[in-house]
């Protein structure tokens, strides 16, 4: 999966794919060869954090 570079992009497509197909950031990642701290310091940097109950990126 080619992820987009800007982070309010990049978030959308995740929180997407964490709704309609995996059950954590970590099936995501493992699933498409992505680098789980990666996706989460982009995101980090712009404000959201990954929230483990709701399965998705959230604002601080």
């Amino acid at each position: 999966m080619n992820l987009p570079s800007d982070p309010i992009m990049l978030m959308s497509v995740v929180n997407t794919q964490l709704r309609d197909k995996y059950s954590s950031l970590d099936e995501l990642a493992l699933q498409h060869d992505m680098n789980k701290c990666e996706i989460e310091e982009k995101l980090n940097a712009v404000g959201f954090t990954y929230d483990e109950e709701l399965n998705q990126f959230r604002r601080r």
